[in-house]
């Protein structure tokens, strides 16, 4: 009999998670295993690339809570005052003061999905993925039954908010909490001691051979250029860090080098990042390039990769670039240490223009350097067996 596992998640929109669970799933056997993905809408430039056989589901009735769930309680207290739905206003109003007092969700989120049924049947594992989202960890642990209860946790829980206080009282209902790396599992600890038990680094999968088949689909540089071709992938977002890469770029040109820099990705910064382009007059020396859901040429054939990430869990473009053998430049993010070996294999660099200047420089300046990296590359194993094994063994 077939083991069941369903994973949830927000949507399927371009980016690092739902790339991650993409390479995952497509681990699994299904003749083995039925793997349902739930999600709370349909959206995203991933939903076509969600393997065959595979089971899609979308959360019923998400469309009548994302107004409570996304925007301040506050706000919807008013808008229900303003409607003359006085009850309802009301009891916002109060689950918001004593979400505040308490500093945790739950209560406005028992309060949001009091209409909402348990999901039909049992799984052997269900999945909080997108972590950490406190709507999610809440729905996995309260409306789905399974077996086992997993959370996943993608991030530098320092840097984005993290609710220390629901975790503190939800996560100690999930059997397993995987984190991406280990620097990332370290801090969550430290905030959350209790959780240490149950908590294993569980590194983002890459399947070798599917980037390196995507990676041949076409060619990525339609024009010609006398100079580098440097590569950055990722959400338009401050987290990412591409304002430091139009930084550097403006730098390199001022200093003479001949260079281009192409940033694959889409999000909410993009305006201000094209203002500062033209600030910097590098309108046809930095390109948008929009969100891709296969990147890979772009990597393949650039001479540079660039992550000037501010904050990670365990970036997956910078597994993709290895993989790939491109000599990289990384800023020393949680998890660069587990991925890169400095000097060998690629250069970690601190968090700013400065240094991330300077180790491009080395790059350019050296091609033998680069050679190297590519070479010590190509001789890393990329094998998805153990980190498989974890999520059997579990079930």
């Amino acid at each position: 009999m077939k083991k069941k596992i369903i994973f949830m998640l927000i949507d399927m929109n371009i980016g690092g998670t739902e790339k991650a669970l993409l390479n995952m799933v497509s681990e699994f056997s299904l003749g083995e295993y039925d793997i349902t993905i739930l999600m709370l809408e349909e959206h995203g430039g991933f939903l076509s690339y969600i393997p065959a056989g595979i089971n899609i589901e979308y959360l019923k009735g998400y469309s009548s809570m994302k107004q409570a769930l996304n925007q301040p309680p506050q706000v919807t207290a008013i808008d229900y005052f303003k409607e003359g739905e006085l009850v309802k206003s009301f009891n916002i109003a109060l689950l918001h003061l004593i979400s505040k007092i308490t500093k945790n969700r739950s209560v406005f989120f028992k309060y949001v999905l009091n209409n909402q049924p348990v999901l039909d049947g049992e799984y052997d594992v269900a999945v909080a993925y997108a972590g950490p989202m406190d709507f999610i960890s809440y729905f996995v642990v309260n409306k789905i039954k399974a077996k086992k209860k997993v959370q996943w946790i993608h991030f530098d829980v320092t840097k984005i908010g993290f609710n220390q206080a629901f975790a503190s009282k939800t996560y100690i209902k999930f059997d397993k909490i995987f984190v991406v790396s280990e620097e990332a599992k370290n801090k969550l600890i430290n905030l959350v001691p209790a959780l240490k038990e149950r908590t294993k680094v569980f590194f983002n999968i890459v399947s070798s051979k599917m980037i390196h088949s995507q990676a041949k689909e076409g060619r990525a540089f339609p024009d010609e250029i006398d100079g580098l071709r440097i590569v950055t992938v990722g959400r338009l977002t401050n987290e990412k860090g591409q304002d430091l890469a139009i930084r550097v770029l403006a730098r390199l040109i001022d200093n003479g080098y001949k260079v281009k820099w192409y940033c694959v990705g889409e999000g909410k910064s993009r305006i201000e990042y094209e203002k500062l382009v033209v600030e910097s007059n590098l309108q046809d020396k930095f390109i948008f390039l929009g969100a891709d859901p296969n990147p890979y040429p772009y990597i393949a054939e650039c001479d540079i990769y660039v992550q000037p990430s501010r904050y990670e869990g365990y970036c997956i473009t910078l597994i993709e670039a290895r993989c790939l053998n491109r000599p990289i430049v990384t800023t020393d993010v949680n998890g660069a240490k587990e991925q890169i070996r400095n000097g060998e294999t690629g250069l970690i660099v601190g968090i700013n223009e400065h240094e991330i200047y300077q180790a491009v420089v080395q790059l350019i300046d050296n091609r033998d350097l680069c050679v190297k990296f590519s070479e010590n590359l190509a001789q890393e194993n990329f094998d998805s067996k153990v980190e498989m094994n974890k999520i059997y063994n579990l079930i």
